[in-house]
């Protein structure tokens, strides 16, 4: 490593000293604070510009599940876990909300850089691979809080419907960790994916049935013994009951454990992007 010192015309060269390190070596010792800000608020900037098809569009979308269900029951007032139907499957439609957009928003990111011939935006600038993991991570963690508000303050207002938070804390961990893990999942798939319809496939056969199929709209106690086994299997059922539990005190599994059972497999997935990240896989030429 040598150290050359370079200034501009009139100034003095010992006050501009320019570290240069072999060629492809990154030599970042500390966190790059302000080019982590900047790349979460490029993403953040980037879904925000149409927020009406990324915030507004899926809270709507998600709404109309709660409005066909409390309608086509009519006068019928099922219970579940203690509460009414629509009590029942209200937080189970805000974290499937929150948990899809998450997915949606970190796949398109390192995608459209591929397809588009960009993806050098996301490579050259002096961050390092956890730091660019983090602010994509970031803003889709913050894609989906916002569209959980959202689903959140429409139910709110909606009559026969009560999303009173019961457990707060388990409100803010669940919907953390839920978008957090569809979050880096959606990662992996952009690093993966070649083009927009390999990111759609596993939106479409793996994200949508996974989350429609964990418990979202009945309670897996009720289900045949075999069929429990698939629902504990998938961790989307996890994320689905805990964040149910925080608002209706209720939960079809260990709350505990699925709280600990998403923090250890959000912490695998964030070593697994970060490793592929680093390596350059699919992403450099």
């Amino acid at each position: 490593m040598t150290i050359h010192h370079k200034s501009a015309p009139g100034q003095d060269r010992d006050a501009h000293p320019v570290v240069q390190l072999p060629d492809g070596e990154r030599h970042i010792r500390n966190v790059n604070w302000i080019g982590l800000q900047t790349l979460y608020m490029k993403e953040v900037r980037r879904f925000f510009k149409v927020q009406l098809q990324t915030v507004w569009a899926p809270a709507i979308t998600t709404l109309l599940y709660l409005i066909i269900f409390t309608v086509a029951l009519g006068k019928v007032k099922p219970t579940v876990l203690g509460v009414s139907f629509a009590d029942f499957i209200a937080p189970g439609l805000i974290i499937m909300g929150m948990m899809q957009n998450a997915f949606a928003n970190s796949s398109f990111s390192l995608l459209v850089g591929k397809v588009q011939g960009t993806i050098v935006d996301y490579l050259m600038p002096p961050l390092s691979n956890a730091e660019v993991l983090a602010g994509l991570v970031g803003a889709s963690v913050t894609r989906a809080f916002l569209v959980g508000a959202t689903i959140w303050l429409a139910m709110a207002i909606w009559p026969g419907v009560n999303v009173t938070p019961a457990h707060f804390w388990a409100v803010l961990w669940f919907g953390l960790m839920g978008s957090t893990m569809l979050a880096l999942i959606g990662v992996l798939t952009s690093i993966w994916a070649e083009k927009f319809d390999h990111a759609a496939a596993v939106s479409n056969f793996v994200v949508a049935p996974a989350a429609l199929l964990s418990g979202t709209f009945y309670s897996v106690d009720k289900l045949s013994p075999t069929f429990q086994a698939i629902s504990h299997a998938n961790p989307f059922f996890y994320a689905i009951s805990g964040f149910r539990y925080g608002f209706i005190g209720s939960a079809d599994s260990p709350v505990v454990l699925g709280a600990l059972l998403l923090l250890a497999l959000n912490i695998m997935l964030g070593l697994i992007c970060y490793f592929l990240l680093r390596s350059g896989w699919k992403l450099r030429a």
